[in-house]
């Protein structure tokens, strides 16, 4: 017999207070058809939300599962755990895996290991370029049409430089509804790769720690470009992790003259400044950099006003010696998917520029469509698939690393207290998490 529960007392989007049942892996009813159904059936687990609030799953367009290759770093296993922890119920698994997701064997095998974990839906982003090296196009077509059925491209880590070849990026994937989700970094402008690679955002900070600065330019320079391009072909363009107030202000005037151009900005930009980097702490090395006050103003003004369309975390894991060494040698990310919502509830809602309606527009039902997702991100209405989470809005906690499911301990928000904490997600109808914790995958794996 399918999972039946019914939900108590929730508050969907943070409103009034109602009943949920799930049956069938669907919401079947809402209110007091919803008890009175409940009622009738047999087996059913009724769920406590009093005061709770109730949201549709969230949906990350920026995940890095590091599988195939760099299973010390992370697995879709773990790495799919740590999205039901923190609320999600679908993520894009970035391409830059060792081989690269450049081609139709890698997203499928992607796509296969995410089926059997069962935590999270697992949607492989296959590579634009070959090895992600920038020099020629991957297979976009095969990936298209294998069982992955990508839709989404991008080079992350790496930027597209050559505006000849995301010309052409761009106008093939425009032939299968597909985007190009671009890592904005001129690396001109950073001498990546070569020791004298920007470290951290160039600035006061930078100038007085004497470490190489990383332009806001090497951003916004490949955003107006790519923007021009993509309104040029009539094709889309997504820009990844946009970190400054010239890159939003950019996007603001792309969208003005009817660009397809939508954009993300990650938890870790929305409250965190290079001030940090003061502390020489690599925890705080980053790519894009933290920068300054005024752009995270910038980045919290643009997510308002629907610039900004969705929130990307960006989960990036490493091994511990990858992080706990030197800053130069240190390598670049945060883990992101356990903190995401508190980081947002902190940086959005409690600051009063956004309420709960919104909160799931940038969390899932922005990045479900941006996606082409068409069961995720849906109202919590009667009918609908039941991928929905349970918040305690009131909680606060002190983030541990150590206590979370992703492999990575590499979180910036160690010893901070954060607003707000899952405590049920379910996935179709199942619940991955209850009462906080783990409980089991759709496909009968245990934590």
């Amino acid at each position: 017999m399918p999972d039946s529960y019914l939900i108590a007392g929730a508050r969907p989007y943070g409103e009034e207070p109602t009943d949920l049942l799930i049956a069938d892996g669907v919401i079947a009813a809402v209110g007091e058809q919803a008890r009175s159904r409940a009622a009738q059936l047999e087996g059913i687990t009724q769920v406590d939300a009093a005061g709770q609030i109730a949201l549709p799953g969230m949906v990350d367009l920026h995940t890095h599962l590091r599988e195939p290759g760099r299973e010390d770093a992370e697995t879709v296993e773990t790495g799919t755990r740590a999205a039901a922890r923190g609320g999600f119920t679908a993520v894009h698994a970035m391409a830059n895996s060792f081989p690269a997701a450049d081609s139709a064997g890698v997203v499928e095998q992607v796509r296969r290991l995410g089926q059997e974990a069962g935590w999270a839906e697992v949607h492989p982003v296959g590579a634009v370029t070959v090895g992600l090296e920038g020099k020629q196009l991957a297979e976009l077509g095969a990936m298209a049409s294998s069982e992955a059925q990508v839709r989404m491209f991008s080079d992350d880590g790496h930027c597209v430089a050559d505006a000849q070849l995301m010309r052409r990026a761009l106008e093939y994937v425009k032939s299968f509804g597909g985007f190009i989700a671009q890592h904005a970094q001129d690396p001109s402008l950073t001498s990546w790769g070569t020791s004298s690679a920007a470290q951290m955002n160039e600035g006061e900070v930078s100038a007085i720690l004497g470490l190489p600065g990383w332009p806001s330019v090497a951003e916004e320079a490949i955003i107006a470009r790519d923007v021009l391009l993509a309104d040029y072909v009539g094709s889309r363009v997504h820009i990844c992790h946009v970190s400054t107030k010239g890159s939003v202000e950019i996007i603001r005037w792309a969208k003005e003259r009817g660009v397809s151009v939508t954009a993300e900005v990650t938890p870790h930009h929305l409250m965190l400044t290079d001030e940090l980097v003061r502390s020489y702490d690599p925890v705080y090395k980053v790519n894009p950099p933290l920068r300054t006050e005024a752009d995270v103003q910038a980045l919290r003004e643009g997510l308002a006003d629907g610039t900004l369309d969705v929130i990307g975390t960006d989960h990036a894991p490493h091994p511990t010696q990858a992080k706990e060494c030197e800053w130069q040698q240190a390598a670049m990310g945060m883990t992101g998917l356990e903190t995401a919502l508190s980081g947002v509830q902190h940086a959005m809602v409690e600051t009063g520029l956004i309420g709960w309606r919104r909160f799931a527009e940038i969390t899932s039902e922005r990045p479900a469509a941006i996606g082409g997702h068409a069961d995720q991100g849906r109202p919590l209405d009667a009918g609908e698939p039941a991928h929905l989470i349970l918040v305690d809005a009131d909680a606060r906690r002190t983030v541990n690393p150590e206590e979370h499911a992703t492999k990575g301990r590499n979180s910036p928000f160690r010893g901070i207290e954060l607003p707000g904490r899952v405590t049920a997600t379910f996935l179709g109808g199942h619940p991955t998490v209850l009462h906080g914790e783990l409980a089991s995958s759709r496909t009968g794996r245990t934590a």
